[in-house]
């Protein structure tokens, strides 16, 4: 007499859907600090009317020249959001943000401060002498901004480069990308890509930051 042996069932679970936290963004101003028809102003008021997280760095109580202050606040920013973050930088806020990821490395690449990357928009030369009206190498130099780092950054980066910003000449700016293992993105002649230079709204700072958080 033959038997059948029983049916057993086996049960699949479910699979599990990973949700990864939108980073916040973190704008790091130039030496002119909030600007209101500034593409960084602009863009984060866009961003908070969307639903998205935005944290802007404040400017130094005192010297605005304060490099260690200005990195200081910027670490501040940064350690008080909860979640990831993605840089959107301006100007000499390059320079912060080049200066705070490679003096806190150890923070950056541990579990401190999830960096996902960081989007950096006509960084100066500040190696080079500047126009009228800006610091002069002497100050730069006092207050730690020179000579300007060159070593690779932690987290991705995008270097937006203007053809003919009178800050710095888009070679000595693909050669600061270059050190700091940043892809660059050529806009054309946007000049410093301030209001001085018509900008006001950036469209393109969005698909950048898309850019990369997909990265």
């Amino acid at each position: 007499m033959s038997t059948t042996p029983e049916s057993t069932t086996v049960t699949v679970p479910e699979p599990t859907t990973v949700t990864v936290p939108e980073p916040t963004v973190v704008v790091v101003p130039g030496l002119r600090d909030h600007v209101a028809d500034h593409w960084q102003t602009l863009l984060a008021d866009r961003l908070v009317g969307a639903g998205r997280a935005v944290a802007t760095v404040p400017p130094p109580p005192g010297d605005r020249l304060d490099l260690d202050a200005r990195i200081a606040a910027l670490d501040a920013t940064i350690s008080a959001v909860d979640g990831p973050v993605l840089l959107v930088a301006h100007s000499a806020g390059c320079a912060t943000t080049v200066h705070w990821a490679l003096r806190h490395r150890a923070d950056v690449v541990g579990t401190r401060a999830d960096v996902v990357g960081a989007l950096l928009a006509t960084p100066p030369d500040l190696e080079t002498p500047l126009p009228a009206g800006h610091p002069a190498p002497g100050e730069l130099a006092e207050h730690g901004w020179t000579p300007v780092p060159r070593a690779l950054l932690p987290f991705p980066a995008v270097v937006a480069v203007s053809s003919d910003d009178p800050l710095g000449e888009p070679e000595r700016v693909t050669e600061l990308a270059r050190a700091w293992g940043a892809e660059t993105v050529e806009l054309g002649p946007v000049g410093h890509l301030n209001p001085a230079s018509g900008y006001g709204e950036w469209p393109r700072a969005e698909e950048l930051i898309r850019a990369l958080e997909h990265a």
